[in-house]
């Protein structure tokens, strides 16, 4: 026989009552506390509070790298964003009004009302430019002061794009040695929170390989974006994510939804997208359509499809749409943490020394210069706060993503009042760095609570890597054309990004010409998608001239072919390269690659449910995929519209599913329908 704890006994016997053995039967036996694990040590960082050259002397490096003071206080205090232009020169934003908004905007506010509001805080932009090649700033610009709340920047299309909650702003350029504004700055959004953690609002910018302006935002500050003046119904919930705007179609979307507080994105030489988050794990591969592990709250709708779907889920108190059926994220991809121990990421603060610094990240580049040493291509540079360091990771390829592995941290200030919040390549390689510097490490809602004195932009260097002299902005399209397939990526991004500026002002010649012979001649993955890239941003891509061989190659046709598609097509909808998308199951049977499966299921997002049982079918018939990192939640996340509106061909579906995950997720929506209807 067998008590509830497992625990045999004999057949009883006679014996004499004993209360010491019948309290010892009945009462539960006491649990067993493991030994504490004994916290890892205290960090010894041995400097605070130091001079810029003082501080870029105490900083250590592998061998043969420079660190350089760029600028410094008094010339740059709070830097908290920097883009760069097609000169070269940085365009930094002083965060002087952080964290707190200076004034509510008004509502229904006139024009001159809202002028006012938008300059009626602390915050300037600065323009800094090294003419002499000694990396560092010989002459600087203020651009514009008075902006309000500024967490990002980003340079094009004849301005900067400026985030400053609730506005995405752009803000026209009459340029030249000391560019100034030619004009006001233009809304082009609104609803960002401004009044929550403003740590987490819109931030660090860049251009994705797509054209879009891509921006990350945090967990903990709610926000309901749209075009000023739109109803609720056309906005789009954000409190968790990377989002994206086009510059010429004026469209706003959700690329992958979930996470923390990132403040640091970039892509990779494939067009994969990399962030780093806070308190949870730090490294996410941001594939579109995904719906990531979140530091706190639901999951969210993407679209007014699934909105529509699922009104009766909206959050009464600040109107989220919720999205109840994700029933398993797309998780880190990282093997590793950064801070210490197992008693959470808090409690390694000021212990995590050896295992990268600790948890707080700020900051991301995919290193695509041409400097470096070769160990560092592709390598993921992150930021660590308290940590006082950059973190590398190194992605390495699996099924239809990667597992990030912990590389030897690239470099360490020492100082724990060092803060770094961003990097960015220039032109010749070399890296940008802006360090916050502050003694205060945290964020919190008390404006006096920092050091406003401080502030500093490093360059970091190799092997005396001369600074050269650049402005792409003159070159012709068919010299710019010349450095799209560029392993320097500054270069190529830049050359990418002019062509479709000039394509969309309809002044584009000869070039497309020039990249499609240009991607018919290239001998590698990287410079055949820069050249896709550029004919897609500069014109239509006809898929049936692609080298279709190359993995990659036909996964960004598929991508590119569903920017076409409309933000919500409705039953029955006509769709652009209808044939493809007819033949999409035919190819989703054959599709070796897990990498053109994974773009497979997220285009599949985009089309109307109806139209997406085939190739659902098909892809589901892969069992290969069954313990990918990606793709079962991919394919439920293409899957859930239709299982919810029709349950017979969801059947259907769940009979032929390969992948366990995929046929557990059909059931238990089935089954919150069949109880709904009842």
């Amino acid at each position: 026989m067998a008590n509830s704890r497992g625990r045999h006994f004999p057949s009883p016997v006679k014996r004499p009552f004993s209360p010491a053995l019948f309290l010892a039967l009945i009462l539960p036996f006491p649990a067993v506390r493991a030994a504490e694990p004994a916290p890892p040590p205290a960090d010894n960082v041995p400097f605070a509070g130091l001079s810029p050259e003082a501080a870029a002397k105490a900083a250590t490096l592998p061998k043969g790298f420079a660190i350089h003071v760029f600028a410094a206080e008094p010339d740059i205090r709070q830097p908290i964003a920097f883009c760069d232009d097609d000169r070269g020169r940085l365009w930094v934003v002083e965060g002087i009004t952080y964290p707190r908004r200076v004034g509510a905007p008004p509502k229904d506010g006139t024009p001159e009302q809202i002028a006012k509001d938008i300059l009626g805080g602390n915050d300037r932009i600065l323009v800094f430019e090294d003419t002499d090649g000694d990396h560092k700033f010989d002459r600087r610009t203020v651009f514009l002061e008075g902006l309000n709340l500024v967490s990002g920047i980003e340079y094009g299309f004849g301005g900067v794009w400026v985030g400053a909650a609730p506005y995405l702003l752009f803000i026209p350029i009459a340029d030249g040695d000391a560019p100034k504004p030619a004009g006001p700055p233009q809304i082009l959004l609104d609803g960002w929170n401004f009044t929550a953690d403003t740590h987490e609002t819109l931030n660090t910018f860049t251009w994705g390989p797509d054209g879009w302006l891509y921006g990350c935002h945090g967990v903990f500050c709610p926000s309901n974006v749209g075009k000023p003046g739109c109803a609720p119904s056309e906005r789009q919930w954000v409190d968790a994510g990377a989002w994206r705007y086009h510059p010429v179609r004026h469209q706003f979307e959700i690329f992958t939804e979930g996470g923390s507080n990132p403040w640091g994105i970039d892509f990779d030489e494939h067009g994969n997208l990399w962030a780093e988050m806070c308190v949870i794990p730090h490294l996410f591969h941001m594939v579109q359509g995904g719906r990531l592990t979140r530091q706190g709250g639901d999951h969210y709708c993407f679209n007014a499809s699934e909105i529509a779907r699922n009104t009766k889920y909206r959050d009464g108190r600040g109107g989220k749409p919720v999205f109840p059926f994700v029933y398993e994220d797309i998780t880190t991809v990282a093997d590793h943490l950064h801070y210490a121990g197992n008693q959470g990421p808090h409690a390694a603060n000021g212990r995590s020394d050896a295992s990268g610094g600790g948890h707080a990240h700020a900051g991301m580049l995919v290193y695509l210069g041409t400097s470096w040493p070769a160990e560092y291509r592709d390598r993921l540079f992150i930021g660590n706060i308290h940590g006082q360091r950059l973190n590398m990771d190194v992605p390495v390829a699996s099924g239809s993503g990667y597992v990030g592995k912990h590389g030897a941290d690239f470099l360490n200030f020492n100082d724990t009042w060092s803060q770094s919040l961003n990097q960015r390549a220039d032109p010749d390689g070399s890296v940008f760095i802006i360090d916050w510097y502050d003694k205060n490490q945290c964020h919190h809602n008390r404006p006096d609570g920092h050091d406003r004195a401080n502030g500093r932009i490093y360059k970091v260097v190799y092997g005396g890597t001369p600074k050269t002299s650049v402005d792409l902005a003159r070159l012709s399209d068919t010299e710019l054309a010349a450095l799209v397939p560029s392993r320097n990526e500054w270069k190529s991004r830049h050359a990418r990004r002019l062509l479709q500026e000039r394509a969309a002002a309809g002044r584009i010649s000869a070039a497309r010409d020039q990249l499609s012979r240009q991607l018919a001649e290239s001998k590698d993955t990287p410079a055949r998608l820069r050249n896709l890239w550029a004919l897609h941003l500069t014109g239509t891509v006809n898929r049936e001239e692609l080298p279709m061989n190359d993995e990659w190659v036909r996964a960004w046709s598929l991508q590119i072919a569903g920017e076409g598609l409309p933000a919500v097509p409705g039953p029955g909808a006509t769709l652009p390269s209808e044939s493809l998308w007819s033949s999409l199951a035919t190819a989703a049977r054959s599709e070796s690659s897990p990498v053109v499966r994974r773009y497979m299921a997220s285009v599949l997002q985009r089309l109307p449910v109806e139209r997406r049982w085939d190739t659902l079918t098909a892809l589901l018939q892969h069992a290969e995929d069954a313990q990918d990192h990606n793709l079962p939640q991919l394919y439920w996340a293409a899957a859930e519209g239709g299982v919810a509106t029709d349950p017979e061909k969801a059947l259907a579906l769940l009979k032929n599913c390969r992948i366990p995950k995929v046929r557990e997720f059909i059931v238990r929506r089935l089954a919150t329908g069949s109880l709904a209807s009842n």
